[in-house]
This record gives structure tokens, sequence and C-alpha cells, in this order.
């Protein structure tokens, strides 16, 4: 046995880290109010758990919300805030669009990194420290975050807590690690879950990957389900779908935990698939901790 990668350190601590963040959501400054126009912006894996806070926020009556790539950011428009997630606090196109904005919106930034420059880029900053990560790909940090956003909301995440438990102990079968192509769906809040596991596998594992609603499935992207290929939900399951990817020879999995809990799931098969390849999780190849561009 090898030595154990900082991923599956970091994916074991999740439910602790969704314990400690939660119980910050009371006094977090800076989080969104009742009533305000939020966007949320983020690069990557923050983009996905904004997609997942946005619907959350609106379907709990809390005010208008808009997730956005911070590169695709529209202008203030009317927000009353913008919430930017970062765990490396260095990433150019958060920077960037917090510069842009400076002095016209209140701006707010959770990051897991002191001392860097989204520290000064932003009005009010809630600190994820102890969520931080040694690897590139982003695990505890980004489930942290939702766990901190979801509480605030005033979900009771006890529940979520369990699961993630059941999921860390978690050990994928062969099957899943031999599979040839993963397609994972989700609707509501758990599309963006769904979009942030299909880059987890391709981060880690080199896997091919794709994402879609749940409802969409049906309209093109099935016709690439086939034997060893699986389809997996998070949420509700839409009525005759199991069956219908059953008709192809591809593997249906219905995600039976909460889903932020269900993202542990893959993180821990992306990182199988990727040591049962000789590959190094830590360290996916043409990837960085944070993407910084050059000033010009």
């Amino acid at each position: 046995m090898g030595t154990v990668s900082h991923t599956s350190v970091e994916i074991a601590t999740q439910p602790e880290s969704w314990v400690r963040a939660a119980a910050m959501a009371d006094g977090a400054v800076g989080l969104p109010k009742e009533g305000e126009r939020v966007a949320i912006v983020g690069c990557g894996t923050s983009w996905f758990i904004g997609q997942a806070y946005a619907v959350l926020r609106e379907r709990a009556g809390l005010g208008i919300t808009d997730a956005f790539a911070a590169s695709e950011f529209p202008g203030v428009r009317d927000y009353d805030r913008v919430v930017a997630l970062t765990r490396s606090g260095t990433t150019t196109e958060v920077l960037r669009l917090l510069a842009d904005i400076r002095g016209t919106v209140a701006t707010t930034a959770i990051t897991g990194a002191p001392g860097t420059p989204i520290v000064d880029a932003a009005d009010e900053i809630v600190m994820l420290d102890f969520a931080d990560e040694q690897s590139v790909v982003q695990t505890r940090f980004a489930t942290s975050a939702l766990a901190l956003l979801r509480a605030h909301l005033g979900e009771d995440l006890a529940a979520a807590v369990r699961d993630a438990e059941t999921a860390v102990a978690w050990v994928p079968e062969p099957a899943l690690v031999g599979a040839e192509q993963f397609t994972f769906l989700g609707s509501g809040w758990s599309a963006g879950l769904a979009a942030e596991a299909a880059l987890k596998m391709r981060e880690a594992a080199c896997a091919w990957t794709e994402s879609y609603p749940a409802m969409e499935y049906r309209h093109g992207p099935i016709s690439i389900a086939a034997p060893n290929r699986i389809t997996w939900l998070f949420g509700p399951v839409p009525e005759g779908l199991a069956d219908q990817v059953g008709a192809t020879g591809g593997t249906f999995v219905a995600g039976a935990l909460d889903p932020m809990a269900e993202l542990i799931r893959v993180q821990k098969l992306a990182v199988a698939i990727a040591e049962s390849r000789g590959l190094n999780p830590d360290e996916p190849r043409h990837l960085t901790r944070s993407v910084v561009l050059d000033a010009s």
C-alpha cells in the first residue's frame, strides 16, 4: 500500500468540517440577508456550489439569487450583494471582478486562505481556513462552504452529516471503478452538485464524464448509455428513467443520500479510479490549485 493521498484524507474529514461550518452560520458577517438580491460567483467547483446555493436560497423564499462563473458576470444590475467563493483567495477572475465592482455593491468572499489577496478585495470575509486543502482537487472546502450556506438558510444539517459519515465509510464497488463512462444527473439544487461530481471525476481520475439536469437526459444524452457505463442520479428519480437506462444495458445508480453526501461517494470513487490507473489524485494533469493569470 502506498501513501494515503491528501485528497483521501480531506474527503474523510468532511462530516466534522460540515458541523464546524454550520456552527458558524449564525455569527458569520456578510452572508446574504433575507430579501437581498444576490449574485454568487466563482470558478470551477465554486461556480457549481454557487448554483446549488442559488436554487436553495430562492426555494427558501429568501430573495432572488443568481449564480455565475466569475468570468461571465453580467454586471451588478440591481443586486444588493455579490458573494464570491474562492478556496485559494488568489483566483484571477474573482479578484478582477471584485476590483471592477468595488464601491458599487456590497461584496462578501468565502475563502479558506488567510493572508491572500481576496482578504482585501471584498468588503466582508467569511474564513473557512479549517476546511482548506493541500490537494489541487477541491472536496472538503466546497462542501463545507455549502454546509455553511445551507445552515444560514435555516436548514438542520444533522441528517446530512449522518449521510456524510455513511458516504465516508463507503467502499466503491469494482464494477464502478472499472466503468468506462459516467453521466451525473440532478434536479433543482442537486443539478449543480451533479456538475461538480462530473468535474471531480475528470480532475482526479481523467474519467469520461458528463452532467445534465435530470429531465434533460432523455433529450439526447441517454444515447451514450450502454453496458459498462453509469448513469448516476442525485435526488428524486424521474418516472421511468431507471427502466429506460436499464434498457440500454447501462447501470443506473439512484443516489439515496443527501445530495451533498452523495457527492462524497463520487469523490471517493474518483480517487479509487485514479489509483487504479496509476494516477495521483492530488496532482491532476494540467491543473494547479489556483488559476492565476498573467497581468497582461
